[in-house]
This record gives C-alpha cells, sequence and structure tokens, in this order.
C-alpha cells in the first residue's frame, strides 16, 4: 500500500509540476498577478509530494520489502540498517527520484525565500525550475518506475553492490546532487532573466547565495567521493580521471567562475551576458553528467545504468534545455549591456581572467572524456585518454590561476595599482620561494612537481592572510578582523584551502612510495624509512560478509608505533570480494596497507604505499567549503536587503 501511495505521490507531483510550468510563465507574460501567485503554492506542493514519494521508497527499503523490484535488486536482509537507507540511491531508478526530490527542494526553497524577488521575476524562475521537472519525472515514470512490484516475492534480496557499503558513499551521492542538481536553480534565474529582458546589481545578489550553496555542496561531495576512492578501492589514488568523476568536477569548475562572475554584476553591473552563459553551461554540463553516467556511452566503473533508451531521452533533454536558453540568449543578448568601466588593472580583470582559466580548464576535461567517444564514432578507432593527458592539459591552468588569485583578490574594483598589491605580498612571495627552494634542496632526482606543489600552496595561504591582515589598517588593529563580514573570512578560508589542496595533491603524486611483494609471517621488511612485519591473517565475520584480516605491525628505528588491519572481504550474497585497505593517518604521511591472495609458500600478496599530504587533500576541500558556507551565512542577509532595496525597480519587466 505504502509503495503504491508513493507511486501515486510521485505522478501528482508530476502533474503538479506541469501547472507550475505553465500558469506562472503565461502570468508573467500577460502581467496577471493571480496567475502568477500560483507559482508558490505549486513549488511547496510538488516538494511535499515527491518528498512523500521519496519516503515511500526509503520505507520500503528499511523494512526489506522484497516485493518491490527495486529493493529486492539493491537490498538485504542481512544488510546494516545505513546501507538499506543508502541503497535508495545506490542505483538508477532510485537516484532519478533523489534527483527530482532535490530538484523540487530547490524550487521550493526559491518560493519560500524568494520573497523579495519581483513577483514576475519570481514566476518565471518557479516556471523554469518546474519546467526541469517535468522533462525529469517523465523520464522516470516512464522509462525507470522505482515502484514496481515483483509477481512472485522473493525470500530474500540480491543485496547491494559491496563497494557501495561503506559510509563516505553512503552520503557521497546525496551531497553531490545537491550541488550540480542545486545548480538548476541558477540556471532557471538565468532564464528567467532573459526572459524580463533584465540583469542588474539585484540579480546579482539574487543568484549568488544559490551558486554558493550548491558548489560547497559539490565541493563536498566530490571530496566524499575521492576520500572514499582512496580508502575504499586499495589502490592508493584519489583521482583516476574517469569519466564520472570528471562528470561532477566539470559543473564545480563552472559553478565556481558563475560565482565570481556574478561578484561583478553585483558589485559592477559587468560581465552581464557572460554570467549568463555560465549559469546556462553550469546546469548543462550537470545534464552533461547525467548522460554520461546513465546512458553506457562510455565506460566508468561508476556508471549507474547503460540502457540506450533512457540515454536518448536523457539526451533529448540536455538537447531541449541547454538548446532553447542558448537560443534565447543569443536572442536577449543585446539587451544585456553592461554599465560598469573598469581598466585594464583591476579586480573585474582579475575575475574575468579566473573566468576564461575555469572555464577553459572545464573544457580541457571535457574534450579529453569525450574524446574516445568521437575517436569511435568519426574514426572507427577505441582510444583511451587517461590522467597523463588530463595532467599535462589541465595543470597549466591550475599554476596560473593559483598564481594570480592573491593578486586579484587584493586589486580594487575599478581601478587597481598593480605594484601598490605586489609590495603588499612581497612577504608572502618570499616565504613561498623559501619553502620551494628548502624542498628542492631536501629533494634528490625528483621532478618539480613537489616544489611548485609546495610554492603554490605557501602562496595562496600566505596571500589570503596577508589579504586579511590589510584589512586591520596600517596600525594593525587586530580586533577589526572580529568585526570584518563574514564574506571576507569566508573568500580567505576558501582561498587557503585551494592552497592546501594543491599542496597536497602535487606533494602526493610528487613523493609517494610503493612496494608490492610476497609476505611471510613474522618476516620484515622496509618500504622507505619503515618497517613492516606481518604477525598474521584470521578468519572475521561480519554481518554480511566474511574477511580474512591482517594484522601488520609498523615499526620505525626499531620501535613500533602502530598496528593497522587490511582485510580482504567476500561476499557471498553477490558473490564479489571487496578490498578494505588499512591506512596509519598521520598529518605529514599516510601508511597505506593492502593485503592480497594467499600463495602456495604460506605468504600473502601485500601492497604497502607511503603516501605524503594525502590528508591535506581532504582538508583543503573542508576548509573550501568552510569557506562557503561563511560567506553565504553573511550573504544572506545583504541578499536579503538588497532586494528589498532594488525590488521596486527590478520588478519592471522589459518586454
Amino acid at each position: 500500500m505504502i509503495t503504491e501511495l508513493g507511486h501515486f505521490t510521485l505522478i501528482l507531483a508530476f502533474m503538479v509540476a506541469i501547472v507550475q510550468a505553465v500558469v506562472p510563465l503565461i502570468g508573467a507574460h500577460k502581467r496577471l498577478p493571480g496567475w502568477m501567485a500560483v507559482a508558490e503554492p505549486a513549488a511547496t506542493t510538488q516538494f511535499v509530494l515527491v518528498a512523500a514519494s521519496f519516503a515511500a521508497l526509503t520505507y520500503a527499503f528499511v523494512v526489506s520489502d522484497f516485493s518491490v523490484q527495486l529493493v529486492y535488486l539493491n537490498s538485504h536482509s542481512a544488510k546494516p540498517m545505513l546501507y538499506k537507507v543508502s541503497g535508495v540511491w545506490g542505483n538508477h531508478e532510485g537516484s532519478m527520484l533523489l534527483w527530482v526530490f532535490i530538484l523540487a527542494l530547490f524550487g521550493a526553497m526559491a518560493a519560500w525565500f524568494g520573497g523579495n524577488l519581483p513577483p514576475s521575476l519570481r514566476a518565471r524562475v518557479l516556471g523554469v525550475q518546474a519546467a526541469v521537472g517535468v522533462a525529469f519525472y517523465a523520464f522516470i515514470l516512464f522509462t525507470s518506475n522505482p515502484f514496481l512490484r515483483l509477481d512472485v516475492v522473493p525470500m530474500n534480496g540480491q543485496d547491494l553492490n559491496p563497494l557501495l557499503q561503506d559510509p563516505g558513499l553512503a552520503f557521497h551521492p546525496p551531497f553531490l546532487y545537491l550541488g550540480y542538481v542545486g545548480l538548476s536553480i541558477c540556471f532557471s534565474f538565468a532564464v528567467a532573466a532573459l526572459l524580463e529582458g533584465r540583469v542588474d546589481a539585484a540579480w546579482g545578489r539574487w543568484v549568488r547565495p544559490w551558486t554558493l550553496i550548491s558548489w560547497v555542496f559539490l565541493t563536498i561531495g566530490i571530496a566524499l567521493g575521492s576520500w572514499w576512492a582512496y580508502y575504499e578501492l586499495g589502490w592508493g589514488g584519489f583521482w583516476f580521471w574517469d569519466p564520472v568523476e570528471n562528470a561532477s568536477f566539470m559543473p564545480w569548475l563552472f559553478a565556481a567562475a558563475l560565482l565570481h562572475s556574478a561578484i561583478v554584476v553585483e558589485k559592477r553591473e559587468s560581465l552581464k551576458s557572460w554570467t549568463i552563459l555560465l549559469a546556462i553551461m553550469a546546469f548543462s554540463f550537470s545534464l552533461i553528467g547525467t548522460f554520461i553516467v546513465r546512458s553506457g556511452v562510455l565506460t566508468s566503473v561508476h556508471a549507474f545504468a547503460t540502457d540506450p533508451e533512457r540515454g536518448v531521452f536523457i539526451l533529448g533533454i540536455l538537447v531541449i534545455f541547454t538548446g532553447g536558453a542558448l537560443t534565447l540568449f543569443a536572442a536577449r543578448a543585446s539587451t544585456m549591456q553592461a554599465k560598469g568601466i573598469f581598466g585594464i588593472v583591476s579586480r573585474e580583470s582579475a575575475l574575468v581572467a579566473n573566468n576564461i582559466l575555469l572555464a577553459v580548464s572545464s573544457l580541457v576535461v571535457f574534450v579529453g572524456t569525450m574524446w574516445p567517444l568521437v575517436a569511435e564514432m568519426a574514426f572507427d578507432r577505441k582510444l583511451s585518454v587517461g590522467a597523463p593527458f588530463f595532467n599535462m592539459a589541465f595543470t597549466p591552468f591550475m599554476v596560473i590561476l593559483g598564481l594570480i588569485l592573491p593578486i586579484g583578490s587584493m586589486l580594487s574594483w575599478k581601478r587597481g595599482r598593480a605594484e601598490r598589491v605586489i609590495k603588499q605580498l612581497v612577504p608572502a612571495f618570499m616565504l613561498a620561494v623559501a619553502l620551494a627552494g628548502l624542498v628542492w634542496a631536501m629533494q634528490t632526482g625528483r621532478s618539480m612537481l613537489g616544489p611548485v606543489g609546495v610554492f603554490l600552496g605557501a602562496w595562496l595561504v600566505s596571500g589570503a592572510t596577508i589579504d586579511l591582515l590589510n584589512k586591520t589598517g596600517k596600525k594593525r588593529n587586530y580586533a577589526r578582523l572580529l568585526r570584518l563580514p563574514r564574506a571576507d573570512w569566508g573568500k580567505a578560508v576558501a582561498h587557503g584551502g585551494l592552497g592546501i589542496t594543491m599542496l597536497g595533491i602535487a606533494g602526493l603524486m610528487a613523493w609517494d612510495e610503493e612496494r608490492v611483494l610476497v609476505a611471510q609471517i613474522d618476516e620484515p621488511f622496509t618500504v622507505g624509512q619503515f618497517e613492516f612485519i606481518l604477525k598474521g591473517v584470521e578468519t572475521v565475520r561480519g554481518p554480511n560478509y566474511v574477511s580474512d584480516m591482517a594484522e601488520v605491525a609498523v615499526l620505525k628505528n626499531g620501535t613500533e608505533f602502530s598496528r593497522v588491519f587490511p582485510e580482504k572481504r567476500n561476499y557471498p550474497v553477490q558473490q564479489m570480494p571487496t578490498t578494505e585497505a588499512a591506512i596509519d593517518y598521520r598529518f605529514l604521511r599516510d601508511i597505506y596497507v593492502v593485503i592480497g591472495d594467499a600463495q602456495a609458500d604460506g605468504g600473502y600478496v601485500m601492497r604497502v604505499y607511503i603516501k605524503p599530504f594525502a590528508n591535506w587533500i581532504w582538508a583543503g576541500c573542508i576548509l573550501m567549503s568552510l569557506g562557503g558556507l561563511l560567506s553565504l551565512s553573511d550573504r544572506r542577509y545583504r541578499v536579503a536587503a538588497g532586494a528589498r532595496k532594488a525590488a521596486p525597480i527590478a520588478g519592471v519587466p522589459a518586454e
């Protein structure tokens, strides 16, 4: 009964979305207040209905209702409760229901917190958001229904993919979806502004918090996925440049560019057309990512589905919304004339450079991701584009971005003085050069990657610190720091977090050590400056798996300082083995141990890695997210105040 109720509420949400997509847009065009007012209650109703549908599917997983086909295929009665819940979105149909749930959530939030928007703009934003929802409701109901029943109820389920039975991956998809589905509201604001024929400072203030919250969630989601890949897959890497990884990374780059470009619209009323285009492209790349994950056109270990029919449906959604928005953009671009004038040396110019680097780097990732498909279709050749291409093609843009970021963030608006900023940043530059030189002198026979990463990390962190200290005045009144707007603190923390992540990535790639061997019980072996002793291997039973767990002592200078317990698990239901790495986490390095198969001579295959600065990668991501949240907490107040002031002017539609 509850399952049928969930299916019914999903159909009702689809019908409400159709009303929300049609009536408010007609009302805004014809200036009918009653019709425009339909948008807000419709958005709330749609969210309540799809939330009820999602709750019904979750209930089916929690109680192990194996009469529901999706539960049977992705759950098991012996599975821990956390993974029963995460099984809801650990499959194609359930993840698409989560997709529309978050889409409706952002639409409802725009209705709840958009009271200061001009009525016509609010109606158009909610109408466009609902139109996107209509397309995806149709996709779910006609091709991916999660509520199908089985004629014969099985005794138990087939279990969830064991690789997905992990806390990191349980929370990774919701955060990721809150990010790149959240970009839909930025898309809706952009299309609504094009329909209004007006983009001004007030629009920039309205769109910034939505962009920021989407970017923060996307940062957290990508970081969780990277961390999961690092400790769960057993290969010791944090990023593989897999098509599905790239599918979330490309919108993140465009969202970062949009966030900075919207600042220029708000402060200077410049870059209007470019900002609208970025908002369209950010969500379009989210749709491209959805197509990659669910169409099967590209091979990926993360792909949800390989059904060409579903792929064609999503491709149609992508073409309609991206093509329609770009066509509208081409028709309306001439009306979005920039008002602010700025010099070559100014914060605006620095933000333009920031945008170009982020957008081009995202397009580089896109070309590398799609090129195997293009090569197969156009030249009948099977190609693989891997990490070497991406590292060589993508890295230079990030290095240049890191170099200009501290300077650009300290330049004045409209017309800046580069020599003044450079003089202020001399201590930061000297510190960065000194640390890079020290690293260069300490390493032997290594590449420049490590010193360059240390330089960029120190340069960004110290540059952000100096930017904050400059706000204390010439007499260094540090009490002023407590009175600074949270946006200033957020900017400094986020930029510093980027520096720490860059340092962590460069250090890990430049200085990691690896050894693969057959280890014998109680026979020591060395990797780098550490000594390892395999003490034994025993069989351990978990709730739904059987594990061979090794005990490994780790010594330095003859003194034991840690014991780690790598596992090789087997899940009987799915007949699938998994590797559970054991990691000794430390501030400057990780010791990463993986146990393999038993050998005929009584030994075990082992892989041991020394991973310098690994944790700095995710620490930097945490700081970037924290910086975004700090800025968001400040902007809520400023957006509301600005919107109230600007509403009477912005509310006049230019038609």
